[in-house]
């Protein structure tokens, strides 16, 4: 597989986007199954939202100026996914808003996924050489290696409040 930081993140754009498919299909009375789909979800978005927020969106912003307001519409968006999955790793899924949240957690993703691939790995894409890239992905793979995988740990705690207070 390549190591180029948009198929990267692509890649993990399609993980998701199939547990929400599958979530969607489960029916009404799959509380089980909704349940153990949705903390696949919140373990992938937290570690995904992490290595975008730590390595990619950095070094992107820095990179190339143009893109500033992308990036920071990026992190303002990962930040309502962050507070969305904090809220639903504390919820029962048989809790009487589980399926709601969960579904304005999909719509929400949904749409910063298709914002991201649509128009932003172009700029980015276009603006950065393979090799920028494929370094950009080496650092990613790196990251998410430590990257948390529960809203709860302090690294992924952290990461949200960085989005108020900044």
């Amino acid at each position: 597989m390549s190591n180029d930081a948009i198929v990267l993140l692509k890649e993990d754009h399609k993980q998701i986007k199939k547990l929400f498919r599958d979530f969607q299909a489960a029916g009404e009375n799959a509380t089980k199954q909704k349940g153990e789909l949705v903390s696949k979800m919140i373990e992938l978005l937290t570690v995904h939202t992490y290595i975008e927020n730590e390595v990619m969106y950095p070094e992107v912003r820095k990179l190339l100026p143009d893109v500033e307001d992308d990036v920071l519409e990026s992190y303002e968006e990962h930040h309502v996914a962050d507070v969305l999955c904090m809220e639903l790793f504390a919820m029962s899924p048989d809790a009487e808003r589980f399926d709601a949240k969960t579904t304005v957690l999909i719509e929400n993703v949904t749409h910063h996924i298709d914002e991201e691939e649509s128009e932003w790995f172009p700029k980015v894409r276009e603006g950065l050489g393979r090799k920028q890239l494929a370094e950009l992905g080496e650092r990613m793979l790196e990251a998410k290696k430590k990257a948390p995988r529960s809203p709860a740990q302090p690294s992924a705690l952290k990461k949200a409040l960085d989005a108020v207070v900044k």
